[in-house]
């Protein structure tokens, strides 16, 4: 059975796993000490030209969103995200495990508004019983979002600009920011999010990385003893080598960008296929994540022969469906796929 069902779906990357094996008898110090965590955090610095940037490596996308929002946050603080966002609706709230509520407000096609952050923060601070509330601490982003949507350098200034008239960070959750960075509809950089975000990660695990992601902390804003709040979450991995030789790997030679604008030009092409067969479009997306409506029964059907991912309900006969595609998809898949639709 052919996979379009998500973007991690195979092991590594080629060249990850030969790192792996080259490296694996050297004797490392721990805890992400050791020099090709130091090597992978140089790279990264150097990519979003913020040499007073701080990098830390976490293993996966729920963990590190945990571990970031509960560490910035203060215990009476909650944190705003779109309805869509993956600490909203996909992360088994994680977040309110820690103790920190979730403030969810409306999106469009999985993107905050600036304005709309804007008028809630305000509305709370002008509100007489704001001391009996949860007070909102930090804007949560993702890009790209939840749909395979991307904030433009705009609206990514918008929120920044918002979120830095009320004293609050931005957080952007990057677990497939390569492939906004690759998409051919973007006008955003590395080093404008780097600017822009207050803290944010480029994640590893759905782009070539067997497990990893690069918390990249932008201007000298690490939370006090972040490598104990790490440690007391279960988040920091001793042999910390794993992650520094992945990313070390990905951030040499443009491999990480290279494999991500491979992963977008199968999903043009995937997304030329399903056009040509007909195939109605929830979305208009510009990523590896491409969205279409299916009558149930046809998505019965298809779902013999090919894997992909339940998304909503449209309607009491519809459904909306994922096809993903990643730096592993290849142009054979595509032609197995063309064979059931």
């Amino acid at each position: 059975m052919i996979s379009f069902e998500s973007d991690y779906i195979a092991g590594a990357h080629p060249k990850i796993l030969e790192r792996l094996a080259e490296t694996n008898m050297e004797s490392l110090v721990g805890y992400g000490d050791d020099k090709y965590c130091q090597m992978a955090e140089e790279k990264i610095k150097k990519v979003c030209n913020r040499s007073d940037a701080k990098v830390h490596f976490l293993i996966g996308g729920t963990q590190t969103n945990q571990v970031v929002i509960s560490s910035m946050l203060a215990d009476y603080e909650g944190v705003i995200a779109a309805t869509s966002g993956h600490i909203s609706v996909h992360e088994g709230g994680a977040i309110e495990f820690t103790g920190h509520k979730v403030l969810a407000l409306e999106g469009t096609d999985g993107k905050l508004n600036a304005s709309v952050i804007d008028d809630f923060v305000t509305t709370f601070h002008n509100d007489g019983n704001h001391e009996h509330m949860v007070f909102p601490g930090m804007v949560y982003i993702s890009h790209p979002t939840e749909y395979g949507t991307l904030y433009s350098k705009k609206e990514l200034t918008d929120i920044s600009s918002v979120c830095r008239k009320h004293n609050i960070p931005l957080f952007m959750d990057g677990a497939r920011l390569g492939y906004g960075l690759a998409s051919r509809h973007t006008d955003v950089t590395l080093p404008d999010i780097a600017e822009l975000c207050d803290v944010f990660y480029i994640g590893g695990t759905k782009v070539g990385a067997l497990c990893g992601e690069a918390v990249v902390f932008t201007r000298g804003n690490t939370p006090k003893h972040f490598i104990t709040k790490m440690k007391q979450r279960g988040a920091l991995l001793a042999k910390g080598r794993l992650l520094g030789i992945q990313f070390d790997t990905l951030f040499a030679d443009n491999l990480y960008m290279e494999i991500s604008r491979h992963a977008i030009d199968m999903a043009e092409k995937l997304k030329s296929l399903l056009k040509e067969k007909g195939y109605r479009f929830y979305l208009e997306s510009p990523t590896n994540q491409q969205f279409i409506i299916l009558e149930n029964a046809q998505m019965a059907e298809l779902g013999k022969h090919v894997c992909m991912s339940f998304w909503e309900k449209y309607d009491d006969s519809h459904t909306v469906v994922r096809f993903a595609t990643s730096w592993s998809t290849t142009e054979e898949d595509l032609w197995e796929l063309k064979k059931w639709l």
